[in-house]
């Protein structure tokens, strides 16, 4: 059984940081990734999927976008190839298609158990990431068989649907770009719509994620939100990325002709029951997303840079019909549903104690109560922007330091 001193699990933009960080420190390491360097990027993705994050985001420690579109974004097959021409710049020590099966404790240090071996180890860092599997909600049991039901990860395309009318469930980042690529299709789409955080794709011309950072928001740390579990449980920004650097949220899906019900509650075979909050949904997040541009517009009025900047643009309203508290599926047409409806993680494979009762990893910085067990890539771990592309690299540096001062 081979011995090396740091096992980190997982080869995406998370686990390439550690590796990127621990080669710079000269710690002896292996990444075990269990498919390819990228592994979501490449199979679990639809096809248009673009990064939400403008390529002069992404950068990753000692590696930064080169070509030539710098307020582009990547589609998920460029990061994809982004990512391993970053695993070759620095020779990154990657085991592909090594699954990893279990990893438990081993004297002061750890046995890492993967489908083409085993290893040991003085330290681990998890680096699965944060969108580790689809949360789909025990009331798709309860829908009629013919019914068919997708999670994001496996829709590729409109056309691989069954025909008839989708019902999509969840209004953050990806229900709304699902809806509006079905929608575009020609598909009937009706949108179920939960909790989901508003903002423009550009704001007086310039992108939203620019402003986040320049106002200070990416930089906020987990100490300093009044509700830490609240903070990691924020939805994901309602953006898209792509050719055209629009906006896209329930004012331009309802305008394309989508259809918005409440959120989904419960089930029964092909009826489903809504709940009767829309209208107050929709109001929380236009306030959320109008106190952020007052931010913005303080943040300009402050700084003086109004000769800057266009001028403000307000927030367009979403046309709300009547109530619905029930939805017949084989009435309104609906074939098919899909359930982008979030992620879970999922550590049936870490034989460690170190879950807390939700099931998610104990952490702090990426340092866990267990010694030599680290994380990276958690949403908030330390910053807003922790589990962003571009983010993960102070944390991962943050983690490999400390891997170093302790060996």
């Amino acid at each position: 059984m081979p011995t090396i001193d740091t096992i980190v699990i997982g080869g995406g933009q998370a686990g390439l940081a550690a590796s990127r960080c621990l080669t710079a420190r000269g710690r002896d390491h292996v990444v075990l990734e269990r498919g390819r360097v990228g592994e979501r990027w490449h199979s679990e993705t639809w096809d248009s999927l673009h990064l939400l994050t403008p390529n002069w985001m992404n950068t990753l420690p000692d590696w930064a976008y080169r070509g030539g579109d710098p307020d582009g974004f990547m589609s998920a097959g460029e990061f994809a190839v982004h990512l391993t021409g970053y695993a070759r710049s620095f020779a990154a020590p990657v085991e592909e298609d090594s699954g990893v099966e279990a990893v438990r404790r081993n004297g002061d240090g750890f046995v890492a158990v993967t489908d083409s071996g085993s290893y040991r180890a003085a330290t681990v860092i998890v680096a699965t990431g944060w969108c580790d599997r689809p949360a789909i909600p025990t009331i798709a049991r309860d829908l009629d068989a013919r019914v068919a039901q997708f999670a994001p990860r496996d829709y590729r395309r409109p056309d691989e649907l069954p025909p008839g009318g989708v019902l999509v469930v969840g209004a953050s980042a990806t229900g709304v770009q699902l809806a509006d690529e079905l929608r575009a299709s020609g598909r009937d789409v009706t949108l179920a719509v939960g909790a989901h955080t508003r903002v423009p794709r550009r704001y007086r011309g310039i992108d939203i994620f620019w402003w986040l950072g320049r106002i200070g928001l990416l930089d906020r740390t987990i100490d300093q939100m009044p509700d830490a579990a609240r903070a990691r449980r924020e939805p994901s920004l309602q953006l898209v990325g792509g050719r055209v650097h629009r906006s896209l949220d329930l004012a331009t899906l309802r305008a394309a002709g989508v259809r918005l019900v409440g959120r989904v509650v419960a089930a029964d075979g092909r009826r489903v029951r809504l709940a009767g909050d829309l209208a107050r949904t929709i109001a929380d997040a236009h306030r959320g997303a109008a106190r952020l541009l007052a931010a913005i517009d303080c943040h300009i009025d402050e700084e003086g840079l109004h000769a800057e900047f266009l001028d403000p643009e307000p927030l367009a309203p979403v046309p709300l019909e009547p109530a619905v508290e029930e939805l017949d599926l084989g009435a309104d047409g609906i074939t098919t549903v899909v359930w982008a409806t979030g992620h879970r993680r999922s550590y049936d494979w870490l034989q460690v104690p170190v879950l807390d009762a939700s099931g998610e990893i104990r952490q702090r910085r990426g340092v866990t109560p267990v010694p030599g067990l680290y994380v990276l890539g958690q949403r908030f771990q330390h910053r807003r922007s922790s589990n962003f592309i571009g983010g993960v690299g102070r944390d991962a540096a943050f983690v490999a330091d400390h891997i170093t001062a302790a060996r």
